[in-house]
């Protein structure tokens, strides 16, 4: 996995670099008028900074320098001309004024081909500004948004407009980028996700640092939906919602090397909220999570509209006192009242394999499926999870679940093949 995930990033950064015989120039947001004091809003000067280095017909570098530069919002719009690198070396900052941040999205990068996001910085989303706006039943300030209008897509395919409705505020949304790698950059106390991808194909992540307290609302680390080819990499992600979740379209994801905790796991959903939610080829793969309220999850509605999971597979994972280690919940009700009504997502052909550690609760496996369409295909392979508490030892609890275990079982598999059904 690491020659792959070491190709995949040469692969990327070449094409990133194809256009290095040609030119490379700088363009440096202050001589665009940029202020570093924290305050001054500087989103002119950064979509100034982004005209003339997205018009430069060769390699541009935007830089941002050391210092602390407030951005109310930019939108960063392709195609470009040449290659791009978006240097961050100083640390860039969200407004905390409620009618600067609803209703728009911060960083977007949108349609660019070739880019790469380095340098070193800071994206500080000064969420705890935004975080008790989320319940719009208590506060109109922030009404719940469209996030992804799939019109915007031009193309000769007929393409079913479906919208998102959220208060999300994402510190960096990536729409329709391709040939892509983000490195070496930290984000703090994203308002809502840290990082969002929708249409997105060839994109890998590496050495990121993602941070926000564990009871902040809907803080996921990397969210993607619609993309392919996305590689995460070598990064530590805490949050107070999922490090890592994939939903609907999600397709030849490769996740490894990921410190995770606090958060809520790395998760794949929740899917069946509309028709036909599909996620597929997933590897998940010598992660760590510690604390976490899940470890390696995939959830879906009930009731649902149809949709699968499929081609899942997690591995070589260490559990350090995770609540819920390894679990499929197809029951996935986070607001009551909650139906009794079965999901109608397939869930299938999915490994959890060398998964140890530590639980901190007595169940430590739970495959909890639909009644109207059993998992299939579930396959436990050494599985060594631990609980030390008040009535242990640790337990697996199945329902509607078919598959094998081998190896070490611990706890004890429940699984039900299907001759046994």
């Amino acid at each position: 996995m690491a020659s792959i995930s070491s190709f995949g990033i040469a692969f990327v950064l070449c094409l990133i670099l194809r256009y290095s015989s040609a030119e490379e120039k700088l363009f440096n947001v202050q001589s665009y008028g940029a202020k570093a004091d924290g305050k001054t809003d500087n989103s002119k000067a950064f979509l100034s900074t982004w005209k003339d280095a997205c018009q430069w017909n060769g390699t541009s570098k935007f830089l941002i320098p050391s210092g602390e530069y407030m951005v109310y919002a930019a939108i960063f719009i392709g195609p470009c001309s040449g290659s791009m690198t978006f240097q961050i070396q100083g640390v860039v900052k969200a407004p905390t004024d409620p009618s600067l941040f609803c209703n728009s999205t911060w960083i977007s990068f949108q349609y660019v081909n070739g880019l790469e996001i380095e340098g070193g910085g800071t994206l500080d989303g000064q969420g705890a500004s935004a975080w008790p706006y989320f319940d719009t039943s208590k506060n109109s300030n922030c009404p719940t948004l469209p996030v992804h209008i799939d019109n915007l897509i031009k193309s000769s395919l007929a393409v079913k407009v479906h919208l998102r409705y959220y208060s999300i505020i994402e510190t960096l949304k990536l729409d329709f980028i391709k040939n892509a790698v983000v490195h070496d950059i930290h984000s703090i106390n994203s308002k809502s996700f840290h990082f969002d991808l929708f249409k997105c194909n060839n994109v890998t992540f590496s050495h990121v640092n993602l941070t926000a307290p564990g009871d902040s609302p809907n803080t996921d680390g990397i969210h993607m939906g619609v993309s392919t080819n996305i590689q995460v990499l070598d990064s530590n992600i805490g949050t107070g919602d999922d490090c890592i979740s994939m939903i609907n379209g999600s397709q030849s994801i490769n996740i490894s090397g990921i410190t995770c905790g606090p958060g809520h796991g790395i998760s794949i959903g929740s899917l069946g909220k509309t028709q036909n939610e599909v996620v597929t080829d997933i590897h998940v793969k010598n992660c760590t999570l510690i604390s976490t309220q899940n470890g390696a999850r995939i959830k879906t509605w009930a009731p649902s509209e149809s949709g699968s999971a499929t081609s899942i597979n997690f591995e070589d994972i260490f559990m350090d006192n995770v609540r819920n280690p390894i679990i499929i919940d197809q029951h996935y009700c986070p607001s009551p009242p909650c139906s009794s009504e079965a999901s109608s997502v397939q869930i299938k052909d999915v490994t959890f394999n060398n998964i140890r550690g530590t639980s901190s609760s007595v169940e430590a496996v739970t495959l909890n499926c639909s009644a109207s369409f059993p998992c299939q295909g579930i396959n436990l392979t050494e599985i060594n999870l631990v609980y030390n508490g008040a009535g242990g030892p640790a337990i697996s609890s199945c329902d509607n679940a078919q598959g094998t275990a081998t190896g070490m079982e611990l706890p004890p598999s429940c699984l039900k093949s299907s001759l046994d059904s």
